[in-house]
Parts: structure tokens; sequence; C-alpha cells
């Protein structure tokens, strides 16, 4: 089964020499991890980069059952850019599998992520200027502690617990724990 290959760009022309291109290249990366289902190629022109060379931005998101990792390389050749992510990925990829394989071999047990709450001191005057959607996976707290290392997140990450069938927000603590808020609907 072949990955299922999306291609946006932003600020450039897709030829059809560099569409083929990232497609040969992305279809592969179910050869290396099995239940890759989709992938998503951002490229865009950056023209507000400082050095010229970090101008072509080739972004690559990949999902699966249970797997959601992401990259971004930033060069001064678009080919290159496709490149490195590449790399990126593939190192993401090995680094899963180890944590997979290593998992289940020895079955260690994650600390449990303590709860605390958040106070919301937002300002009524703040605008939204971007917003994302994106789709929940079910998974349990240590996947989820998982997930965030690999994509890295470093503050946060949102997942659909697999346990209680809610919402859940896994963070970093300023002393770099882990906290993790539990929604409940009132």
């Amino acid at each position: 089964m072949a990955v299922k290959v999306e291609i946006n760009t932003r600020n450039i022309d897709l030829s059809d020499r560099l569409r083929d291109y990232v497609t040969k290249k992305v279809s592969k990366l179910d050869r290396y991890l099995d239940v890759l289902e989709e992938a998503k190629v951002d490229l865009s022109y950056a023209k507000a980069a400082r050095d010229a060379n970090d101008r072509q931005v080739a972004q690559l998101t990949i999902r699966g059952k249970g797997v959601l990792l992401r990259a971004e390389e930033r060069t001064d050749d678009l080919f290159a850019s496709v490149d490195a992510v590449l790399d990126k990925i593939y190192r993401q990829i090995e680094r899963y599998k180890g944590r997979r394989w290593r998992k289940r071999g020895n079955e260690r047990v994650f600390p449990e992520a303590e709860v605390e709450a958040v106070a919301d001191d937002a300002d009524p005057e703040e605008t939204i200027v971007r917003r994302k959607q994106f789709m929940l996976s079910a998974m349990d707290v240590p996947e989820a502690i998982e997930q965030m290392n690999l994509l890295g997140h470093n503050l946060f990450f949102v997942f659909l617990n697999a346990d209680t069938n809610q919402t859940n927000v896994l963070y970093r603590r300023r002393d770099r724990t882990l906290g993790l808020i539990e929604t409940e609907i009132g």
C-alpha cells in the first residue's frame, strides 16, 4: 500500500519535475513504517527570511494508524529542502520504531503525569490570527508523551484519551516535568 501524497504550495509554482520528485520520494515512506496512510507536503518560499539560504521551505506531515510525525527544513534550494526534511522524517521513524519495539520487549512503565489546572488570563481584546484543525487520534498517556517528543512539540500536545474518551492536553511545565489537563463536559 503506497502512501497517499498531498502537495500544497505557497508563493511558488509547482513544476512537473518537482511534483514527480516529491511524490516519488514521499510515497516510499511506507517501506520504513507500514502503518502510514497519508503524507502532506507543504512547499513555500519565505520572502521575509533573514538569510537567503533559508527561504525555500519544505514541511512534511505523515499520518498513519497511531502515528503522526512532522518535520520542517529550510535551505536555498527546494529539492535540497525536500531531501533534508525526508532525512529528518527517516530519523523520527527509526526513533519511533525503536521505542515501540523496546517498549514491547521490556514493558517499561511511564510515570503518571501530574494534573494541574491552568488559569485563563487571556485579554478579551486579543484576536485570533490563525486557526488550525487536525484529527485527534485515540491514544493513552504514554503514547501521547511519545508523540509529543517525536513531533518536537515542547510546550503542549492535544490528544483523545483512549481510556476516558475525552480530549486531554499534555503540557510541559516550567520545571521541565509534564502536566495533564483532563477535560470534562460541564
